[in-house]
């Protein structure tokens, strides 16, 4: 999707601003998605046992993940929206 999205901004902003909002938007995702991964692989290398502390890690970890990819379909939405 970044492979996309990325080019894209370029041709979809039309100001410096707007482009540099829509890429790190797209990049906030990918870090953040690594972070979730990240966590995940540690909570399961702790131990196949299901604790609630650490369910609760990789839930909230998965929530960070959804609420910047929101956060990045809010401002490419905005930024379309203002296009048309």
């Amino acid at each position: 999707m970044a492979c996309i999205s990325l080019p894209l901004a370029f041709r979809i902003g039309t100001s410096v601003a707007q482009r540099i909002l829509m890429i790190f938007s797209v990049l906030i995702v990918l870090i953040v998605e690594l972070l979730n991964s990240a966590i995940e692989e540690t909570v399961d290398r702790i131990g196949p046992e299901h604790h609630p502390k650490l369910e609760l890690a990789k839930d909230m970890a998965s929530v960070a993940v959804l609420l910047s990819l929101a956060a990045a379909v809010l401002v490419w939405g905005i930024i379309i929206w203002e296009r048309l």
